[in-house]
Formats: structure tokens, sequence, C-alpha cells
């Protein structure tokens, strides 16, 4: 069903108005002038073929016609307020939807949810496994993790540089290279193949081979010592950001969120 234009801000400065009984008054409380609220209320006229408000000795008055919509106006104006409010319940809420590689979540993220969910008890994180291409509206997401170029269409930020190292067992003699979907420089006669870096890494610290793997994801492994560095760092145009459309960028948890992933 088509809907009737609605001149809402003709019906909001009449509600103003119709309280106070003065355009001065509802011009102060809307934050215009009292010109600017007499041309609403004219407009408003013009448009529904009826006068609102008469000049009276007293001062102004609401005509029957006035009179007779404010009570389902201003019932509206209630329904209105609570659409708002419903809308803006997931914003208070501390339950965040993040979708993330699967490797990515478990070398790097799901530590520092781990530590951030210490900080109030009443933060929930609903985990995605979740690669290219990324589906904010479908998926019902508050903010994603990628590994590419940049943020894209979205607003974002990087989490490191984009670094490449190649890591082995200490003292391993096994130089055979892992490969992985899109793995720098991936060799076509791998002895080993898996489906993603972190799967690279825990080939490599069973002694299978060298993973070539994003830095990022490498480092509480070297930092532990199960693996060591070997050979030179890779740049890459590629780097793990944290993303998501702007209205929920915007979001009071994802930004707190975001900023703890970041400090």
């Amino acid at each position: 069903m088509k809907r009737t234009h609605l001149p809402l801000n003709g019906l909001r400065v009449l509600d103003a108005a119709a309280r106070h009984l003065s355009f001065t008054r509802a011009a102060d409380e809307l934050a215009v002038t009292p010109a600017a609220v007499g041309q609403q209320i004219r407009a408003l006229e013009d448009t529904l073929g009826t006068v609102l408000f008469r000049r009276a000795a007293k001062g102004l008055e609401l005509t029957p016609e006035g009179e007779a919509g404010l009570d389902a106006l201003r019932a509206g104006f209630l329904n209105f307020e609570e659409s708002v409010r419903a809308m803006q319940a997931g914003q208070s809420s501390k339950s965040l939807t993040i979708a993330a590689p699967r490797d990515f979540t478990a070398r790097w993220l799901a530590p520092r949810l781990a530590a951030y969910g210490q900080t109030d008890p009443e933060i929930r994180f609903l985990l995605i496994a979740a690669d290219d291409p990324i589906d904010f509206t479908e998926a019902n997401l508050d903010l994603a993790i990628r590994f590419a170029a940049d943020a894209g269409e979205n607003e974002g930020v990087r989490l490191a540089e984009g670094r490449f190292v190649t890591v082995a067992p200490p003292q391993s003699k096994n130089a055979t290279p892992i490969a992985w979907p899109g793995c720098p420089g991936e060799d076509g006669d791998a002895m080993v193949r898996v489906a993603d870096a972190g799967l690279a890494i825990d080939a490599a610290i069973q002694g299978l081979g060298t993973a070539c793997v994003p830095e990022l994801l490498a480092e509480r492994d070297i930092a532990a010592g199960t693996v060591g560095r070997i050979g030179d760092v890779i740049e890459s145009e590629r780097s793990y950001w944290l993303m998501a459309p702007l209205p929920q960028w915007r979001q009071k948890k994802v930004k707190a969120l975001v900023a703890a992933l970041t400090a």
C-alpha cells in the first residue's frame, strides 16, 4: 500500500505550537525563529486545506479542526520515538557479531577477545568463520576482519604492516615449502598443501616443511619459540584489516572493541 506523503516538519511544528499556544515559545523549543514557525504552519494549512490556528483576544487558539488531530498526532510521535529506540537498541547491546578467517580467529583474535571480555562480564561475542566476500547485511555483522589491500568501500583500520615471514621449528632440516591458497610464490610441486596459513604454521611445527605466512599470524608462535624466522621478510600490499560499513563503524560498542584491538 502506497503511503501518503506526510509533512513531518510541519506536524512537528504544529505539536509544539499547540502545546505552547505561542509561535514564539514554539520557536524557542525548536531552535528556529517565530517567522519560521508561522511559515511552517501556513504551509501545513495549505497542504491540509484547513485552518489550524486563529488569533483571539487572549492570544493564539486552536481551531476545532486543529484540535481534532492532536491526540493521534502525539500518539504517532510517541510511536516514532519507540521505533527509534528499537532501532538503536543494538547500539546499547553488548553483543558483537564478528566475521574473520578461521586461522586468524584461532591465532590472533580469540585471545584478545578473551582479554577484552574480562573488562565487562556482559560482553558477548558471536564469531563467524568467513572469508571473501563478506555480506554485512545478510550476516548481521558488527565487524569483520579481512586479509586485503584495503578496507574497500567500508570504514576500516589496518592491524599491521603487510609482511610475510617464512617459519620453521628450530634446528629443522626440512626446507620443503608448505603451500596454502594465497601464499607468496606458491610452489606447484609442494609436498604438503593445506587450507590456510594457520594450518601451514601447524604443519611447519610438526616438521613437514617451512611455511611462508603473514607475520601477524605467526607472531605468537615465534614469541613462544615453537618456530623461528628463516630468510628475509616479504613485503605485501595485503594485510589484516578491521572493517565495517559506516553505520556499524559508528556504534559505540564497535568503536570500543576497535580501540582495544588496536591499542
